[in-house]
């Protein structure tokens, strides 16, 4: 392995959140007159911390959104999570690898903690990152695409920023990663790889991802 410490996004890369999570958040707004699709959603907030959305909708409107917004959309990610959520395809063999062989790694979520918790616990990927592998949004004052995330793991985990690779799945994250000095592998398993641009690789198995990294 030619990187000191991997740090995976969540959404989209270790759970398979995306799509319920963007199809609700677009009837969510819709529901608040906001009309959004799927398709906006995806292209708008995928891979941002909820402030942007906020940011997003007062830009183009001129509103606000409610007060109880992040709460309420929330607890229907939740529960739409503890229906249907499962870990993305090749994410344990992964993480697995990454274990036996000794490389460090961490999750960096645009997230809160209570969601990655809640998708790691649905998921069975809660035994692969205790407390001390698991940063979010929540941790710094800018999401992505600021690098202050990406910027705050690899500090916390103790790995200079040039020694570190991200993975990620959507565009906002790739620019973090970018604006962070490190490498970024991006998965296109949802987003085409032209709006992945930056990227250092494109890979749309996360079988391949291992042998990315080890090259």
């Amino acid at each position: 392995m030619r990187y000191d410490l991997v740090i995976f996004d969540n959404d989209g890369v270790l759970v398979d959140s995306e799509p319920l999570s963007n199809r609700l958040l677009a009837a969510y707004l819709t529901e608040l007159g906001h009309p959004t699709t799927y398709e906006d959603s995806l292209r708008d907030y995928m891979g941002a911390a909820m402030h942007r959305v906020h940011d997003v909708i007062g830009e183009r409107t001129g509103r606000r959104l409610p007060a109880d917004f992040d709460d309420v959309f929330h607890a229907r990610v939740f529960a739409a999570f503890e229906r249907e959520l499962e870990p993305v395809p090749g994410a344990v063999g992964v993480l697995e690898k990454l274990a036996v062989d000794g490389v460090p790694y961490c999750v960096a979520s645009s997230g809160s903690h209570e969601r990655i918790r809640v998708g790691h616990r649905k998921t069975g990927l809660d035994r692969w990152f205790d407390d001390g592998r698991i940063f979010s949004s929540q941790d710094v004052g800018r999401g992505k695409p600021a690098p202050d995330l990406f910027l705050y793991a690899a500090e916390r985990m103790g790995v200079a920023p040039g020694r570190c690779v991200v993975v990620e799945d959507s565009p906002l994250g790739v620019q973090a990663a970018v604006a962070a000095g490190m490498d970024v592998y991006g998965f296109t398993a949802m987003t085409p790889g032209e709006r992945l641009a930056g990227a250092t690789g494109l890979f749309a198995d996360m079988g391949e991802l291992v042998d990315l990294l080890a090259r």
